[in-house]
Parts: structure tokens; sequence; C-alpha cells
């Protein structure tokens, strides 16, 4: 007795389905899979990664009373990862991201030459101490839509030296707070 090509065809077919079947029945006896618990909507504690949700969500210390004895020098050296993004130079030209002479007080997207993120565009108004804050500790949280890549600078001492020394690089520094 022979069998059509269409015959051996629907049983391999048959015989594939059941081997597929059974390796999962299999499988689930072996590590059994649970259903997630029910969600409330809102995240638990545990639902939540420690590390990273918890440092966006944190609030940013204020520096203004740190910034009477911040470390210009320190803040000279912290400068110097910047420069592979920005100039800080007088009349210096544009990088990656904008020369950064004169921004302490001065405007948000204050240089003609650099195409700014509409984000950045949109918040207006000069760069205060606090502002400058809140940007450099987490760019993407202050400027939702920047062009910025930089994750931020966590420690509020380093933030104090870093605007500390942005404050001198202009021809008359914005007084201190």
């Amino acid at each position: 007795m022979g069998f059509t090509f269409l015959q051996k065809f629907g049983a391999a077919l048959l015989v594939t389905v059941w081997l597929v079947w059974g390796s999962n029945m299999i499988g689930n006896m072996v590590i059994p899979v649970r259903d997630p618990p029910p969600s409330s909507g809102t995240p638990t504690a545990a639902a939540t990664p420690s590390g990273a949700a918890q440092a966006k969500d944190a609030p940013i210390e204020d520096i203004q009373p740190l910034l009477a004895s911040a470390a210009v020098d320190q803040g000279e050296t912290l400068f110097k990862k910047c420069t592979a993004c920005h100039t800080g130079e007088k009349g210096g030209a544009n990088k990656v991201g904008p020369n950064l002479w004169g921004v302490v007080g001065g405007p948000k997207a204050h240089s003609e030459a650099f195409s700014y993120s509409n984000a950045l565009k949109a918040k207006g108004g000069e760069w205060s101490y606090e502002d400058l804050n809140h940007f450099i500790a987490n760019p993407k949280g202050f400027a939702p839509g920047t062009k910025m890549t930089y994750a931020g600078l966590k420690k509020a001492e380093e933030r104090a030296a870093l605007i500390a020394y942005l404050r001198t690089l202009d021809d008359s520094p914005a007084p201190l707070p």
C-alpha cells in the first residue's frame, strides 16, 4: 500500500505539531511558568530598578550654599571632560556642543551659530545657578529632548565646582548668590 505525497506531508505535519506541543508540556512541568502578580497600576519597590529610576526621581541638591566655598581649580579639572564637546574660550568655536563662554547668567541657547534642540530653546530665560545645577545634574531631566548626551554629574560638590569655574569664563562674572 503506497501513500501519496499529501498524506506523507500531513502525517509529518501532525507528528511535528505533537512533538512541539509535547515538548512545551514537558518543559512547563520541568520549569513551571508562574503568572505575574496582579498590578494595581502603581509600581512597587520591587518592580522598580534600584539605581537608575531612583536617581532620576531623587531631588537635586541645592548648590547655592556650596558655591561660596567651591574649588574653582577642581571645576577647571572637571571641565576638561566637557571639552570633548564644548569650548570655553572667548569667541571660541562650537563643537558638538556650544561654546560655554559667558554661559552663567547668559541666555539659554546663547550662541547664534549653534543649532540647539527645541527643548532647550523652549526653556527660555537666562542660565541661573539653579538651572545650571539641574541641567548639569540631569540634562535630559531638565530639558527632555535635549541633544546633550551626557548623563549628568551626580555629586553636588562637583557641580558647584564646575559652575564656579564656568562663572569665571566671562569678562564680568555673574555675582554669587
